[in-house]
């Protein structure tokens, strides 16, 4: 494959120092694990490539990695001050009424007292009542099946994060 065939970000992220890409990949995913596991593949080709190697490195996160991954994102409803990529990805929940904000608040205080972290979902393109009704449904799920749904949903939210990374030109 020819180098004008990779994506400009692409050959960017891979041409970063260690340090710097280890940085960029920390902003998409707070794991370490996953971050190295992604570091050690470069340089990738495509970011069909990146998002295979992505899709493996979460799959196989610990639930220690998996809780490292988790405290990186702040709950739904409560976006980091500052952090325009949680403020875009909760976007959903800016219009929201007072009613439904509280009554996330809530929800999620009772998810994280469950399970111990945050209510975690791809909350991109999701609207508050979407966001709502998840965390009601997921709260009865047995501690297993809630950590492989968590699993899932920071897969997607992995791979939006990397093609903001390595998709702009």
């Amino acid at each position: 494959m020819t180098s004008t065939s990779t994506p400009p970000g692409l050959t960017r992220f891979n041409a970063l120092e260690e340090h710097a890409a280890f940085a960029a990949l920390h902003e998409v995913c707070a794991s370490t694990a996953w971050a190295r596991r992604l570091l050690a593949a470069r340089p990738y080709s495509t970011s069909d490539d990146l998002y295979a190697v992505s899709d493996a490195a979460t799959a196989e996160l610990t639930a220690e990695d998996l809780a490292e991954a988790m405290a990186g994102h702040p709950p739904i409803g409560r976006p980091e001050p500052g952090d325009p990529t949680s403020a875009r990805e909760q976007r959903g929940m800016a219009g929201a009424t007072e009613e439904l904000k509280a009554e996330m608040l809530e929800l999620n205080l009772a998810y994280q007292e469950k399970f111990g972290h945050v209510f975690l979902i791809c909350a991109t393109g999701r609207t508050g009542e979407q966001m709502r009704d998840a965390v009601k449904e997921r709260i009865g799920n047995a501690p297993e099946q809630e950590r492989e749904i968590v699993r899932t949903e920071l897969g997607k939210i992995n791979r939006i994060r990397l093609a903001r990374l390595v998709e702009e030109d």
